[in-house]
């Protein structure tokens, strides 16, 4: 059983490397914190800096909250482990993964996950409504992505990256929610606005549809143009996250 502990690959990693694999593992202690996690299940993963088109992703077995720096597993676009390590990941995790790094230059980090609230509304048929502030924010900036089943068919890959275009979000029907971003807090910034939004949606519609009220039009369209500064707020609150591990979730820069 895996219990979190690894000897430390910080002098024998790059700089780079070693700073995205901080971010990375922070990505998976900020998700465990907040409750995001699905026991040994989904993934997120990050480009290594440089020429080589390699990432990192977490090795299969390890929670979420026992996720370091030192432990993350490097893989190549077809998920083949390229570094010494006693670990193994899950290949239907690398399938979303490696056809978002592969098909978008600014996809550093990507950010998929099963909660119950993202689940509920990609398995609505309308999906994201504009009930509530985070919604509207975000709404133009959500794709979707037909049901599958399990991302063991790399012929899913195609249509997946179809379906996601240029967009930061997206809601898997039937599947969870991913994002996209340039840095780990643009990553970390658009999963918080849309499990939000997910959350807030399936608490107003628990009267029903008939009951929940949409924002008005010329509210969204402000609420929208507003939406397009959350890269400026990612830079704000990243920070902010960090130091709450520090506190509460120590040690993922082992």
């Amino acid at each position: 059983m895996a219990d979190g502990a690894a000897a430390s690959l910080k002098s024998r990693v790059s700089e780079a490397e070693w700073a995205t694999r901080v971010d990375l593992a922070a990505l998976y202690r900020l998700v465990a914190l907040h409750g995001w996690d699905d026991m040994i299940f989904t993934h997120i993963s990050a480009r290594v800096p440089g020429p080589e088109k390699h990432f990192l992703i977490n090795p299969y077995g390890f929670y979420f909250e026992e996720m370091t720096a030192s432990c993350l597993v490097k893989v190549d676009l077809e998920g083949n482990v390229v570094q010494e390590t006693p670990h193994f990941i899950n290949p239907a995790g690398f399938t979303i993964h490696s056809a978002v790094h592969a098909a978008r230059d600014d996809a550093h980090f990507v950010i998929h996950l099963h909660t119950d609230a993202g689940v509920g509304v990609a398995a609505q048929a309308h999906g994201l409504l504009p009930l509530s502030q985070n919604a509207c924010l975000i709404r133009d900036q959500v794709a979707y992505h037909g049901y599958e089943g399990l991302a063991l068919n790399h012929d899913e890959r195609e249509r997946l990256v179809a379906d996601l275009g240029d967009k930061p979000l997206m809601l898997l029907r039937n599947h969870g929610t991913l994002a996209v971003g340039r840095t780990a807090a643009e990553a970390w910034i658009g999963i918080w606005f849309l499990e939000r939004a997910c959350r807030q949606q399936v608490a107003a519609l628990s009267g029903g549809r008939e009951h929940a009220l949409d924002a008005p039009d010329e509210a969204q369209a402000e609420t929208r143009e507003q939406g397009k500064a959350i890269s400026f707020v990612a830079g704000l609150a990243w920070p902010g996250a960090l130091r709450q591990l520090d506190r509460r979730s120590p040690g993922y820069d082992a």
